[in-house]
Order: structure tokens, then C-alpha cells, then sequence
């Protein structure tokens, strides 16, 4: 059985009335007593806590201050950031990864790191307000090492269905096959190889330029696609 609910039931009888009255009044005597205590104990208080205050007020400014600081400190180091190949050949692939979604932040590209497991062909992407979303596929290989077709085939086929991408690039810090270079040419699939790494990182060409992307003619080819 469901319990019962309990109903209040109107006073019956003077008497009754009186007692609600009487113990209405009580309720809120009590009320304005404690709100008058608490009052004057604030009042009390008040050359105390005023200093707490102020130190409270301080600190979130100054927390505040540092953080704005610390974007603006980021955004100037990122606006003149230059990596060398010596220093990229030298990373690991985690970071290898943070190096490229530097690049594409110093290059108005906000980007965030997405590389790991189950990342379906994605390490880096990024969001660009007149061009749209970059996929960036990165392949930190031994100097000499080669990126064959089949990164290009898993980039193009998870860039539009997976990801929502109007672009999708593969990064190496070594080379292209033939192949792959073909491949990609003929699927929209960019590569940035070496020699454009250099110009992208070293030299500070922004990678639209460096890929010749365009704000908006050669947008979602890959969601058409998917």
C-alpha cells in the first residue's frame, strides 16, 4: 500500500483560529529576532571581515590579471613562432603533434590536439572562421622516412564522415612516396612533405599560403563527399 499523504486541515472553531494565530505570531517574532542578530553580529563583525573582503577582491583580480597575461604572453610568443626541422626530428610523436597544432594557431587557425588511440586519421584539428575545418593527419617518421598511400587513403576516408573536415592534410617531418603525392593530388588530400614543413615552421609561411587554401571556393569538398 502507497503511504498516505497528510493533509493539514483547516482550524475549526475559535478556539483553533486563535491557537494558529498565536503561534503564526511566534513563528515570525522568532524571525525578525534572528534576522536582527544576524544583523548586528554582521555589524560586529563587519571591521573583520571587511579586510577579508578586500583580500578576497584582490586575489580574484590579480588571478584574473595573470590569466589575461599569460594568453596575451602565449598569443605574442605564438604569433613569431618558428621551429627549425633540427628541433621537430628531435620530438616525439605527442609532440611532434603539439608542434603542428602551434603552427596552425600562430596561422589564425584556433586547433586543438586530438591524436591517440581510436583518433580515426586525426591528430590535430582545427576551426577557422572564413575556412573552415583543417584535419591534420601527423607523421613523425625517422629522417629519410617515407609516408606511403595508404595514411592517404584512411585521411580521406575518415576527413568528411568522421570529422565534418573542408580540408584534410597529412604532415611529415620526412617524405612522400610518389604514389601517395598522386594519390592525394588526384583525392584533395594535401601533403605537406619536408621541404614545405621547412617553409611552414622554420621560415614562417602560414600554411594557407603554403597550400594555397581559400577562404571559401574550395570549401566542404569532403562533406559533399560524405
Amino acid at each position: 500500500m502507497g503511504r498516505k499523504r497528510l493533509r493539514l486541515r483547516r482550524p475549526r472553531g475559535a478556539a483553533e483560529v486563535l491557537s494558529a494565530v498565536v503561534v503564526a505570531l511566534a513563528v515570525l517574532v522568532s524571525a525578525v529576532r534572528m534576522t536582527a542578530a544576524a544583523a548586528e553580529a554582521l555589524k560586529d563583525a563587519w571591521p573583520f571581515l571587511l579586510p577579508l573582503v578586500l583580500l578576497a577582491g584582490a586575489t580574484g583580480a590579480w588571478r584574473i590579471a595573470r590569466s589575461l597575461r599569460a594568453r596575451r604572453d602565449d598569443a605574442e610568443r605564438l604569433a613569431t613562432l618558428r621551429i627549425t626541422l633540427a628541433e621537430l626530428d628531435a620530438m616525439d610523436d605527442r609532440q611532434f603533434e603539439h608542434a603542428l597544432r602551434d603552427l596552425l594557431v600562430r596561422d589564425g587557425w584556433p586547433a586543438r590536439r586530438v591524436g591517440g588511440g581510436g583518433d580515426q586519421a586525426a591528430d590535430v584539428i582545427g576551426d577557422h572562421t572564413q575556412r573552415g575545418r583543417i584535419v591534420v593527419q601527423a607523421k613523425h617518421t625517422r629522417v629519410g622516412g617515407k609516408v606511403g598511400s595508404s595514411v592517404m587513403y584512411a585521411v580521406k576516408g575518415t576527413a568528411g564522415p568522421a570529422h565534418r573536415a573542408d580540408f584534410a592534410v597529412v604532415v611529415t617531418n620526412g617524405d612522400f612516396t610518389r604514389d601517395a603525392m598522386a594519390w592525394g593530388d588526384r583525392h584533395s588530400v594535401l601533403w605537406v612533405d619536408r621541404d614545405k614543413l621547412r617553409r611552414w615552421a622554420e621560415n614562417g609561411t602560414s600554411l594557407h599560403e603554403l597550400l594555397g587554401l581559400s577562404a571559401r571556393s574550395r570549401r566542404s569538398r569532403f562533406k559533399r563527399a560524405a
